[in-house]
């Protein structure tokens, strides 16, 4: 069955820098997610009947059968679920040491979606994030939510424009 699938990254997009800026500790330990934004995400999925694959570093806080390893992950799943969605899947992670190091996900982000989309059956695609993702292809299907404020209402309806084709 084909598929319409929205990629999601979490920091910048269900939290945003105004949070962390006053939450300083909350976000850098991952607990810090917008309720708020949960429910525009749910806008999406509800109104696409997309499916969800985190491609967020927060995937790794996950284990294979997408059951949460942190508390940070099991709160997402929580919250998730309050509106009635679940993540489906992970994109593969090809990050190196430097890359984690240096912590600039954005030069793998775009491989890590294409790969994920090699691999399965998806009619129309679009991503969340607010990382300058460095690949023509990916960014056509990109809603770029600004971090200092996260996914917002305009964010929405770009999205379900891009997922409805």
């Amino acid at each position: 069955m084909k598929t319409k699938v929205l990629f999601l990254d979490i920091d910048g997009v269900l939290n945003s820098n105004f949070w962390s800026n006053r939450h300083q500790k909350e976000i850098s330990d991952g607990t810090l997610i917008d309720e708020e934004k949960i429910k525009l995400l749910a806008s999406i999925v509800k109104k696409t009947n997309s499916t969800i694959i985190l491609h967020s570093g927060w995937r790794t806080w996950f284990d294979s059968q997408i059951r949460p390893l942190r508390a940070e992950a099991a709160k997402l799943t929580q919250l998730l679920e309050k509106e009635g969605l679940h993540i489906d899947g992970l994109t593969p992670d090809l990050t190196t040491e430097e890359i984690r190091a240096t912590k600039k996900f954005s030069l793998v982000k775009a491989d890590e979606i294409l790969l994920w989309l090699k691999s399965h059956d998806v009619t129309e695609w679009a991503v969340l994030d607010d990382l300058d993702l460095h690949n023509v292809q990916v960014t056509q299907h990109q809603v770029k939510p600004d971090p200092a404020v996260g996914l917002t209402a305009q964010d929405v309806e770009e999205a379900i424009k891009i997922l409805l084709g």
